[in-house]
């Protein structure tokens, strides 16, 4: 098990690289640059810059440096935790990201206990109880969840909660709290709103786990260790949550590793609906201002907490499943 764990750790670093370099070359992939935008924007409003401007613009922003003298630059300070100056915003990166981040990572977390609590009670429920009607209705349910796409959910949470409560089921704050420092009414009032997105972001996702949750069960309940436990005696609870759920949870754990990046990604439609002050709806104006400081650090991030969770996931499995360390 150790030497299982250095070795993922030890491939973590090879990886952090070539993340870093794939992540500044895809905002340098779009033609142009930040002061394109900028000038492009510049000349809608009727303001034209002659070609001194925009040399000490460019000068400014250190966007006359070759690519690899502004990737080694930002790498280099990024080590040292300073991820560069936003052009869009004129603020250090740092200050945007991390509170932003950390409502993120607040609705992931909880959002993903949401999946689990719900999807593995019901799925176990659905491969013992199979074909009954509590399978089938659970099965509708499921499709729909699946079927349904989550800015819809949104729009209709949005409108039968204004519609019949009375209440305004966007933002994750109420008005009097959106800009006051933290505080213990805040965190409570973040509570109350946090509902509506756990339910939005975690409906899909809670749904394609029940579906495989009841079929790995099925896939196990039908193998032979399971009649040879019954044969000993082993009474049906412990059997069932011994042996076959205990296999059945590997993708449980698997999906630890990549459920922020694809909450973060996949929710930018319904932040936005929903007036997420998340990660989302900056990192999609990063990209099209072509932001390459911001955009870039989102990037990163994103994917190191990729990389740390999967790592996770690969230490759990290896704990949950032994045959998974010998391959």
């Amino acid at each position: 098990m150790v030497k299982f764990i250095v070795r993922r750790l030890l491939m973590t670093i090879p990886t952090l690289i070539a993340i870093a370099i794939v992540s500044f070359a895809l905002i340098q992939l779009p033609p142009g640059d930040f002061m394109t935008s900028y000038i492009a924007q510049l000349e809608s409003t009727g303001t034209i810059l002659d070609d001194s401007q925009v040399a000490s613009l460019r000068e400014r922003y250190g966007l006359d440096q070759p690519i690899y003298e502004q990737f080694l630059k930002w790498s280099w300070n990024m080590l040292h935790g300073d991820f560069g100056v936003s052009f869009l915003w004129n603020k250090p990166v740092n200050e945007l990201i991390w509170e932003r981040l950390g409502l993120t990572f607040i609705i992931s977390i909880t959002t993903l206990m949401f999946t689990w609590v719900v999807a593995l009670p019901i799925g176990v429920y659905s491969a013992v109880k199979q074909y009954s009607v509590g399978d089938y209705a659970v099965t509708f349910v499921g499709f729909l969840g699946r079927g349904i796409p989550d800015f819809m959910l949104a729009l209709v949470l949005m409108y039968v909660m204004l519609t019949y409560f009375g209440i305004s089921a966007g933002g994750l704050f109420s008005l009097e709290y959106r800009d006051a420092a933290w505080s213990w009414g805040k965190v409570w009032d973040l509570i109350q709103h946090l509902w509506v997105p756990i339910i939005v972001l975690g409906t899909s996702s809670t749904a394609g786990l029940i579906r495989i949750t009841r079929n790995n069960l099925l896939d196990e309940l039908h193998k032979p260790y399971v009649e040879t436990a019954r044969a000993k005696g082993v009474s049906e609870w412990r059997l069932l949550w011994k042996y076959p759920v205990r296999l059945a949870l590997n993708p449980f754990i698997s999906t630890v590793g990549w459920v922020l990046p694809t909450l973060i990604s996949g929710s930018t439609i319904v932040s936005v609906v929903l007036s997420l002050p998340t990660t989302g709806p900056l990192l999609l104006n990063a990209l099209l201002a072509q932001d390459m400081y911001l955009a870039g650090s989102f990037l990163f991030i994103l994917s190191v907490f990729t990389v740390i969770g999967t790592l996770i996931s690969d230490i759990l499995l290896a704990w949950l499943d032994p045959r998974i360390r010998t391959e």
